[in-house]
């Protein structure tokens, strides 16, 4: 895999497209404003490329400052920006006002359309997707046609990432969520959204349930807590990686792309017992190394190596 942090030819084929929004973090404060790349499919690319995984983004940015902020971001790392990406009128926000008691309030000025993109030509070994893309229309639409093209031609992983302020009612976001599980391989949610999707059910009970759904493997991030992975013939809980907490932005999104990465990286073992701790452990480790550093700054191939040394495999 290419860590070179340069773009990639669009000749190549990719080892994982991420289908997903592309945003701009808006945080005032009483001393000033700043702005931060974001959107978890977003971020989740960036971490991937990071890690030295020739990765691409279909996405929708403004063709304004803020879409150059963005694109000079991600290219920087090594995401190859898709066909179509400059599409919006204006770049997507996220705004969140702290107040001086340290309140928040949350404001969102976010559209979700994508150019269509015949991928089936030549798919990735991984398409991951979810957040906003996958439930805000009209680009959900979209998202669920590239998931039904490529099902069955290579990895499809999914992270709800659920923002209950931009998904209608409850039973609605449930429907649209289930009805994509099908269509997936790896299902990976916090605990947050496992306890607002399913309040009437433990996490073992909700990853039960999302197995039942059809996928093959569901993880369950737990933060300081660890993970659950869990198969319908396996359930591991693995132990988050202890370390000291500057802040845990990103730290999700950081162990979304160690996870692809392992499961890029497992060789023949499928999804065996052995096979899941390897995932669980380096997906815990990526995220620890982005805890203990303030904003989202996910590790490099060389960072998580030398932080699982002795018993990586990748």
């Amino acid at each position: 895999m290419d860590n070179s942090g340069k773009p990639h030819s669009s000749r190549q084929v990719l080892d994982v497209v991420v289908v997903g929004e592309a945003l701009t973090d808006v945080v005032t404060t009483p001393a000033g404003t700043h702005e931060y790349p974001g959107g978890s499919p977003a971020n989740v690319a960036y971490g991937l490329a990071r890690l030295g995984v020739s990765t691409g983004l279909l996405t929708s940015m403004g063709a304004d400052r803020r879409g150059d902020a963005l694109e000079e971001h991600l290219t920087g790392a090594g995401v190859m920006i898709l066909p179509g990406a400059r599409s919006l009128e204006r770049t997507s926000t996220a705004t969140a006002t702290i107040a001086r008691d340290g309140s928040a309030s949350y404001a969102f000025d976010i559209s979700w359309d994508v150019e269509p993109l015949d991928l089936a030509p030549a798919p990735p070994k991984v398409l991951h997707t979810g957040s906003i893309a996958s439930f805000l229309s009209p680009g959900a639409g979209a998202v669920k046609a590239i998931l039904q093209q490529l099902r069955g031609q290579c990895t499809i992983t999914y992270d709800p990432n659920i923002r209950p302020d931009l998904l209608g009612t409850h039973a609605q976001a449930r429907h649209t969520f289930e009805d994509l599980v099908h269509l997936t391989d790896v299902v990976k949610l916090s605990d947050e959204d496992a306890q607002w999707l399913y309040p009437e059910k433990t996490l073992e009970e909700t990853a039960t349930h999302i197995l039942g759904l059809g996928a093959d493997l569901a993880v369950i991030t737990k933060g300081s807590s660890g993970s659950l992975l869990a198969t319908p013939t396996t359930s591991l809980s693995i132990p988050a990686v202890k370390t000291s907490v500057a802040d845990t932005i990103g730290a999700g999104d950081s162990y979304t792309s160690a996870l692809i990465l392992g499961l890029l990286t497992r060789g023949t073992g499928g999804l065996a017992p052995a096979v899941l701790d390897q995932l669980g452990r380096t997906a815990a480790a990526a995220a620890a190394i982005t805890v203990s550093r303030a904003g989202a700054r996910p590790p490099t191939e060389d960072e998580l190596r030398t932080k699982l040394q002795p018993q990586l495999s990748f």
